[in-house]
């Protein structure tokens, strides 16, 4: 892999220079790639353009400009490579979905579109540890059973939820032999609210054949059938994060696929060979139109 230090020269020229009037061209020349090359490795890697990457890169800078200083739109959008704050609304409303102003008002720094530097061991993740590409596929509608509780991104507490259903999975009522089990999110719906320290509901069970005879301490859930892109996580749970990163900082603001208002859900099945294996793989579903 020694070409991935083409392309860490090349990000760090970008990253050098987000306030001035770079084109592609000057990257390709700063990297050693041609034009041609460096545009197509860099889509084919890690999922959009370089073009993309400098347009969200500076978008991204420019809402920590809006939620820490006083600056002036007008001054943001210049210094975000924009030539005119109608230009710099219309490309931040595309991605965030509220005008610049707005998003100042708001005071909440949103996980959708918070758009990382591509340091070294992100770009080794995109190749090693992810499909770029999800699998589109059509799913019915799946019943579980299991336990509910409020998460906070920011705490991880995910983990101390997964450590609660081990200790009474065994009674889940009605399992199937494939004893899959599923970790189901209903923050989708307000997907471009969700910030690292905001609380939403997780449910982790098993997929059950009926909901009959459920014991007190459990829930019930089904998740919709329909559409999904489906993402598959490889290795251990440790990296999980950088897999939802690239999906809702990279695929979910380049796709043209229209996200639905459904719950995302994890499915682990008897790909998933503990939370530290380097061999696991979990599948991620994001519900599509």
């Amino acid at each position: 892999m020694d070409y991935l230090k083409y392309f860490e020269k090349a990000v760090v020229y970008i990253e050098n220079n987000l306030k001035e009037n770079i084109t592609v061209n000057d990257v390709a020349k700063e990297s050693g790639y041609s034009y041609y090359h460096l545009t197509r490795l860099f889509k084919s890697m890690f999922g959009e353009s370089v073009g993309s990457y400098i347009k969200k890169r500076r978008l991204v800078n420019s809402t920590k400009e809006l939620l820490y200083s006083e600056k002036k739109i007008i001054d943001i959008a210049i210094d975000s490579g924009f030539e005119s704050s109608e230009a710099f609304s219309r490309a931040f409303k595309s991605i965030y979905k509220v005008s610049p102003m707005e998003y100042r008002k708001n005071r909440i720094d949103v996980f959708v579109g918070k758009k990382k530097k591509l340091e070294l061991d992100f770009m080794k993740h995109l190749m090693e540890n992810i499909t770029i590409k999800p699998v589109i596929k059509e799913i019915d509608e799946i019943m579980v059973i299991g336990i509910r509780d409020n998460v906070i991104l920011e705490n991880n507490s995910l983990p101390n939820l997964w450590e609660k259903f081990k200790k009474v999975h065994h009674i889940v009522p009605n399992t199937l032999p494939s004893r899959r089990a599923f970790g189901i999110c209903d923050a989708t719906s307000k997907i471009h609210l969700v910030s690292e320290n905001m609380e939403f509901n997780e449910i982790i069970g098993f997929e059950v054949s009926s909901y009959e005879y459920i014991p007190d301490s459990f829930v019930s859930k089904t998740i919709t059938g329909g559409k999904y892109a489906v993402f598959t996580h490889i290795g251990s749970l440790e990296s999980l994060d950088k897999t939802y990163e690239y999906i809702w900082g990279t695929w979910f603001l380049s796709s043209k696929d229209e996200i639905d208002i459904r719950e995302d859900f994890e499915v682990y099945d008897e790909r998933f060979l503990g939370p530290d294996n380097m061999d696991s793989q979990i599948d991620i579903y994001i519900p599509i139109k």
